[in-house]
């Protein structure tokens, strides 16, 4: 494959934007808005409208509910901290998170919640970072009484109550047996807003407060936030999930007093952010760049490393790529392909188009982020449609894939 980051062909990026608007033309995807990058050159298509029923056209400064593509952002914040020492990976983390200290871990993952054995070993930092403290949600342990327990805790979003402030949050959490041994299984989600805790709680401010100081300010990226303030409303679009039955829209989500019309009480680092085309896009470029935005350096290269290659062995990754399969959502770009860094995905062999290296996350909201260190590329697909139907998963697979046919030889 070239490599020479010369940019984007016409033929290619008239055929990407064909594609593109088959898929809203088809009245499955009433809007979306694609970026993608190359070396110097960027291309933005805005396509469709806000509302599946008309409204004002999808714009390049749309904001959009990123949902799990949450996770790779919000990481940078422990990675600041791990660059200035204030965390190391292999420290506990009971002096941050004294709930998690002592902890007990259920026999069997479908067993009882008073049918455990003590912990091996403490929780530490990097069980955190990689997704392997032992507590995550679990889609083949569904129904089960740990499973059950945590939704009726409201330690994830909105299932079926709204989540609880964070030190609330915590003290729930620490009721809770372990479903593994720390470091012993991937496990997604919850890592990443126990995340925002642990930040939040070494730094003595929120975890929003330090990710725009550190991260969002310095990189430009003004949209994006826990939230969308009011006099920015507009631009937030109604999400919706489609009826797997009859295809109808069903409002998941309004944007005027909707889920992020107003900051939340917890703001969730596995998949509470909103933004846009422009901002995350500044964000990829910093990570493609080892770390640099301009002349400033944001997070140290080594860091960078840390979070875009793998990070699990083995026996961490099965269940990583058992989600990764068995998930419609689940895009072929780079869930099916390889292991997890910290907070994303990351490519471990290559598939039909994309090389060893890439990273990156779909979400739950139609969102769809991929960045290729060997080409400098970076792709960014957001809509407004769950992620977990036939044609949002259609639409970024053939994203996905006429995306890297756009690429100038």
């Amino acid at each position: 494959m070239d490599t020479s980051n010369s940019g984007f062909s016409a033929s290619g990026l008239r055929r990407l934007r064909e594609v593109l608007t088959r898929h809203v033309e088809s009245g499955k995807i009433p809007g979306l808005v694609a970026l993608l990058s190359r070396g110097g050159e960027t291309h933005v298509e805005a396509i469709g409208t806000m509302r599946h029923d008309g409204g004002p056209p999808m714009s390049r400064d749309t904001i959009f509910r990123m949902a799990s593509t949450s996770k790779p952002v919000s990481m940078a914040a422990a990675m600041v901290l791990l660059d200035e020492c204030r965390l190391r990976l292999d420290d506990p983390v009971d002096a941050w998170l004294p709930e998690l200290a002592d902890r007990r871990v259920l026999k069997r993952i479908d067993g009882p919640l008073d049918d455990t054995v003590p912990a091996r070993r403490p929780i530490t930092v990097r069980d955190v970072l990689t997704s392997t403290f032992g507590l995550g949600m679990d889609m083949t342990s569904l129904g089960s009484p740990i499973m059950n327990a945590i939704f009726e805790q409201g330690l994830t979003p909105n299932l079926p109550v709204p989540m609880p402030g964070p030190d609330e949050w915590m003290r729930r959490l620490g009721t809770l047996p372990l479903m593994h041994q720390p470091g012993h299984r991937w496990q997604y989600h919850i890592s990443n807003d126990l995340l925002g805790v642990l930040v939040a709680r070494v730094t003595g401010q929120s975890f929003e407060t330090f990710l725009r100081e550190r991260v969002f300010d310095p990189l430009g990226m003004k949209d994006t936030g826990f939230h969308v303030p009011a006099d920015k409303i507009d631009r937030l679009p109604t999400l919706y999930a489609p009826d797997p039955q009859t295809g109808q829209f069903l409002v998941w989500d309004e944007a005027k007093g909707g889920r992020h019309s107003r900051p939340p009480a917890f703001q969730g680092g596995g998949g509470g952010l909103v933004s846009t085309v422009d901002d995350y896009h500044a964000y990829f470029r910093m990570l493609l760049n080892g770390g640099m935005h301009g002349s400033e350096r944001i997070l140290s290269r080594p860091a960078v490393e840390l979070m875009t290659t793998n990070r699990l062995t083995p026996e961490q990754n099965a269940a990583r790529n058992a989600m990764a399969l068995d998930n419609v959502h689940i895009s072929h770009g780079q869930g099916q392909h390889g292991g997890w860094g910290f907070g994303m995905a990351v490519r471990t062999y290559r598939g039909d188009y994309a090389p060893v290296g890439q990273f990156g996350w779909d979400g739950g909201s139609g969102t769809a982020t991929y960045a290729d260190p060997a080409n400098q590329l970076t792709g960014i697909l957001l809509t407004q449609v769950g992620a977990s139907t036939p044609d949002s998963t259609r639409l970024i697979h053939d994203f996905w894939t006429t995306l890297y046919q756009a690429i100038d030889d």
